[in-house]
């Protein structure tokens, strides 16, 4: 019998901010601020998730980038 496969689910990228959700107040880190750097970290991760799962794309996301 093999041994199942340890939980590993493909990386979901993070909700892009509507225009309406920046108040345009000029903030230090604006809501878009928070979203490339979310965005920068999940590439990452889907690399990283590839990487072990031998260049596949996640399923949930028909390509993943």
């Amino acid at each position: 019998m093999t041994p199942e496969p340890p939980d590993d689910p493909c990386p979901q990228p993070p909700l892009e901010p509507q225009l309406e959700d920046c108040c345009g107040s000029g903030c230090v880190v604006c809501v878009f601020d928070v979203y490339q750097m979310a965005r920068e970290r999940y590439l990452v991760r889907l690399a990283a998730w590839q990487a072990r799962h031998s260049g596949q794309d996640c399923p949930a996301q028909g390509g993943g980038t």
